[in-house]
């Protein structure tokens, strides 16, 4: 499909993030059984649960749009979780494997942050604004991902693997 409008470009953008979350999906619970940190493997499975109910919002936004919840090939993500992957296998150090993990997850939620604020913008501007309403539930929860992650390297995981 070109994209000519803001509107085209919206409906593209929204599903790379479709397609995106569900291949987060997908990987989470591989992450969460390779770690070893305990807290670090709640936070996979509860990030888990928020992407469960990030999928149904998004859905619920291509349902406004009248448009099929249909993602498109998102490249970044693959690679971002392809990079997580191969660290997963490569670290044997359960403690310096766990840190790389983290790592990764917040590569993930960075790319997520950056394209949710995106297309909260873009809804606001060409007039979706119960789809921005939406879409802002889950970037606050990627952003409270972030942090929670952030907490628990500087706190605990990142010491343990030095």
């Amino acid at each position: 499909m070109p994209i000519k409008t803001m509107d085209d470009l919206f409906l593209h953008t929204l599903k790379d993030i479709y397609y995106a979350e569900r291949q987060i999906l997908k990987a989470l619970p591989k992450m969460a059984k390779a770690a070893t940190s305990q807290e670090l493997r709640q936070a996979f499975e509860q990030h888990r649960t928020e992407t469960e109910g990030q999928i149904e919002r998004l859905s619920q936004v291509f349902e406004m749009l009248g448009k099929p919840a249909r993602g498109v090939k998102c490249e970044a993500i693959e690679g971002i979780i392809d990079e997580g992957q191969s660290i997963m296998e490569e670290v044997e150090d359960p403690e310096v494997r766990d840190a790389a993990m983290l790592a990764s997850a917040q590569a993930v939620e960075h790319y997520e942050i950056t394209r949710y604020g995106t297309l909260i913008a873009w809804a606001r501007q060409i007039g979706h604004d119960d789809a921005a309403t939406l879409l802002e539930q889950s970037l606050e929860e990627e952003k409270s991902t972030d942090q929670l992650l952030t907490e628990l390297a500087e706190e605990s995981l990142n010491q343990a693997a030095a």
